[in-house]
């Protein structure tokens, strides 16, 4: 996998790569998927909660300035061959674009 960080990425939207439920590999199509919710079980989620209920003001002053440059983007691939589809490890990019 092309790991390029804070630059334009362009990506095929078929590629061929490994099936762990074929266990070989296949063609696969990739699409661009989305970050999952956080999970208000998580721990940074539970202190937050703690830190910020009750009386008193934000714990932490907001940070100042633009946004991050570029954004975490997820691939989904879904494989040809059983149609199973998961995401792998997530990237930094500013922009991503499939070509053909």
């Amino acid at each position: 996998m092309l790991i390029v960080r804070g630059i334009d990425m362009k990506r095929p939207r078929k590629i061929k790569d490994y099936c762990p439920s074929c266990d070989t590999h296949t063609n696969m199509d990739l699409s661009r998927g989305k970050n999952r919710p956080g999970s208000e079980l998580r721990k940074g989620q539970r202190r937050f909660r703690r830190v910020t209920s009750g009386y008193g003001g934000f714990p932490w002053s907001k940070p100042s300035g633009a946004g991050k440059p570029v954004k975490r983007v997820y691939l989904k691939y879904t494989c040809s061959e059983c149609g199973k589809t998961w995401q792998k490890k997530c990237i930094r990019s500013r922009k991503l674009e499939f070509t053909e």
